[in-house]
């Protein structure tokens, strides 16, 4: 009698942290993904996951791809929410974009919380026509890691932006280009410094025919910071 006791309490407390899967269909015009995640509890899930990406034409499994911390939150429907990068708030499980502006679509996976001030963090995948499955870059993961959670996309100007920060007063945003067969190259960066308390001092760097060329002006914290 104990032992079953004790079976059905083991029972109740594991319930909301058996493995769950999902399946995106909206993140991506070509794949559908299906996505197996070790854990979720309440509205969170966690640990290992395994993505596996589904071509919508031949409902074949074109690759999968897994993350040692497939960390990710549920909206009300009990579903991941797909493509949403919020500064300091909602960030994917998985991301669906042309990060290198080579026409194909990537995918950057979630893989804890890494990233500064223990935000998202992610390993970013390209598309190889050559190889014909996705890659991990090491830049863009570095990207990913070492800044304010996952990086944004400008497709019009084919810019990455990235953004940084140390506690409350003083943030960067630094923009990178994708260079053929090069990799990223830093071209601008803002800078925000707001330490003095009265005035914030605002410098901004640009890239211009391989040399920096640098500004930086003095704004009343009121007037800067109005909206």
């Amino acid at each position: 009698m104990k032992k079953n006791i004790i079976c059905l309490l083991l029972g109740i407390s594991t319930l909301g942290l058996a493995q769950k899967n999902f399946v995106i269909k909206d993140g991506s015009n070509r794949f559908d993904a299906k996505i197996a995640v070790e854990n979720c509890e309440g509205d969170t899930c966690s640990g290992k996951g395994t993505i596996s990406l589904i071509d919508k034409k031949s409902k074949q499994i074109f690759q999968t791809l897994s993350s040692d911390d497939l960390y990710f939150y549920l909206n009300k429907n009990q579903q991941p929410s797909v493509n949403v990068i919020q500064l300091y708030n909602e960030q994917s499980p998985l991301i669906f974009d042309d990060f290198n502006f080579d026409g194909s679509e990537d995918i950057a996976v979630r893989n804890g919380n890494q990233s500064s001030y223990g935000g998202p963090s992610y390993d970013v995948y390209v598309y190889n026509s050559t190889k014909n499955q996705y890659v991990i870059s090491k830049e863009l993961t570095a990207l990913a890691y070492e800044n304010l959670g996952m990086f944004q996309t400008d497709h019009e100007r084919k810019r990455i932006s990235t953004f940084a920060k140390s506690g409350c007063c003083w943030h960067i945003t630094t923009e990178y280009a994708v260079i053929p067969k090069k990799g990223l190259q830093k071209v601008y960066e803002l800078e925000e410094d707001a330490q003095g308390g009265e005035f914030v001092k605002v410098t901004t760097r640009n890239l211009i025919k391989n040399k920096w060329v640098n500004k930086t002006k003095k704004y009343k914290m009121d007037d800067y910071y109005k909206d």
